[in-house]
């Protein structure tokens, strides 16, 4: 029996390469693809809060264009009665030094949105912390997640798996560097987010 030859068991292995990577970030995907709408679409169901998920702060303070469009998403839910509360969940401790909710927080009450409608939750420090946090920290049983579409299939699927109802919305996609870099990153994400759920990973606080 002849042995396999090199190309041949390269190829196999670069196969299963990409199939261990494509495959989480398929099944979160089409495991979610009826709870992810864009947020004009008006077909949302009335949840608990809006989940917004934190981004970058430039180190003048400023929201990213990701980040404010997030916050703009989570009070156009509050805005059309979706939701009673939103939770800025990120970082209070990033490298812009101001804390993501608190940057989050302010560009919602600029909006119009009541201070005490908003619950900031500065150990949102990655999509899993922030879903097992609105669900322990914060009681929540219902969430609409806002953030990128290239983000919501982990995210929401994450909140699912944890237990809440949860259907996300996300503002209109624009193609660029960013929304690249933000697909692509989601591969290796959603492997490690399918790994913490796995081992049951306690987040901080």
């Amino acid at each position: 029996m002849s042995r396999p030859s090199y190309p041949a068991v390269a190829v196999t292995a670069l196969a299963a390469s990409a199939a261990a990577v494509l495959t989480p970030a398929l099944t979160a995907r089409l495991a979610t693809v009826g709870t992810r709408h864009p947020i004009a679409s008006g077909t949302f169901e009335r949840a608990d809060a809006a989940l917004v998920l934190g981004a970058r702060v430039w180190a003048d303070g400023r929201p990213s264009r990701f980040l404010r469009e997030r916050v703009v998403t989570g009070v156009r839910l509050y805005r059309e009665g979706l939701v009673s509360h939103i939770i800025m969940s990120g970082a209070g401790e990033d490298s812009s030094g101001y804390g993501e909710p608190v940057v989050m927080r302010r560009v919602a009450e600029a909006a119009g949105v009541p201070a005490d409608v908003i619950i900031e939750d500065p150990l949102g420090v990655d999509t899993y912390s922030s879903c097992v946090r609105a669900r322990d920290e914060y009681g929540m049983r219902s969430v609409i997640v806002a953030t990128q579409e290239f983000h919501l299939p982990r995210a929401v699927w994450l909140c699912e798996r944890l237990g809440l109802e949860a259907q996300g919305a996300y503002p209109p996609p624009i193609l660029g560097e960013h929304t690249i870099r933000g697909h692509v990153r989601e591969l290796g994400a959603t492997a490690k987010a399918m790994m913490d759920l796995a081992r049951g990973r306690v987040p901080q606080g």
